[in-house]
């Protein structure tokens, strides 16, 4: 366990969601390399997105964001991660 009391075993997690075989959980880091048509790619062929935010979310996300959502995509901020994905997949904060 981490320092806030919350484990949060993203292989475990993985390993519980039910994809099609050619999605997946890609994790990633959030810090600008990485260029937007990239990110949208990745969420258009299915697949959700778990990165880490090394930055300032609002900047680093400004572009991307907008452009998520115009697909359909969902996008959520938990504690330092950015998690997007694809229309159909919803993110259920309900636990938060």
């Amino acid at each position: 366990m981490n320092d806030s009391g919350f484990d949060l075993d993203l292989q475990a997690a993985e390993q519980e969601i039910e994809f099609d075989e050619d999605e997946r959980v890609i994790l990633g880091v959030l810090d600008g390399t990485t260029a937007i048509a990239e990110r949208l790619d990745a969420v258009e062929r299915g697949h959700v997105l778990v990165l880490a935010v090394d930055g300032d979310l609002t900047e680093l996300a400004a572009d991307l964001a907008p452009a998520v959502k115009k697909q359909g995509g969902n996008l959520v901020h938990f504690r330092k991660f950015l998690i997007i994905s694809p229309p159909g997949i919803e993110i259920d904060t309900s636990g938060l």
